[in-house]
């Protein structure tokens, strides 16, 4: 007994259908393939995408919008935030996140006027409103843009 003597069960095999071989094997003339049209010829093929001729979904659908490659979205700190620093003197992206303001140091930082500031700050962060610079400067901080 070797591999070369294994043999399939009797019946658990099928052959291959033979198409187009006479009218006696049950696909003889048109092979299975039906009368005329387009899949009945030899070469035929159908993109994946044809839809039998009618309007293609891809035409039937409006198009809209289009993404901005340069636009930069920066994670937002507002002024009134800032309180909740214990004593910093220095507000980095690093000190935001530690005190869970933003969510990463290498996302772009901006901070906003929304809020009063109580204490004098110096700020180092990639970006600064007027009304937040005006207000870190009325009470003596500085602004610093990375």
């Amino acid at each position: 007994m070797d591999l070369g003597s294994l043999k399939k069960a009797p019946g658990s095999h099928r052959g291959n259908k033979r198409l187009g071989r006479g009218q006696g094997s049950g696909t003889g003339g048109t092979a299975g393939r039906g009368h005329k049209g387009a899949r009945s010829r030899s070469g035929a093929k159908r993109r994946a995408w044809f839809e039998g001729g009618q309007m293609p979904i891809q035409r039937r659908l409006p198009k809209f919008g289009f993404y901005h490659y340069g636009k930069i979205v920066y994670q937002v700190v507002n002024l009134g935030d800032l309180n909740r620093l214990e004593e910093t003197s220095e507000v980095t992206p690093e000190v935001l996140m530690k005190a869970g303001l933003v969510k990463s140091v290498k996302k772009p930082v901006k901070i906003l006027g929304d809020g009063e500031l109580e204490k004098k700050v110096s700020v180092k962060v990639n970006a600064v409103s007027k009304a937040a610079r005006e207000q870190i400067e009325k009470r003596g901080g500085s602004v610093t843009l990375i």
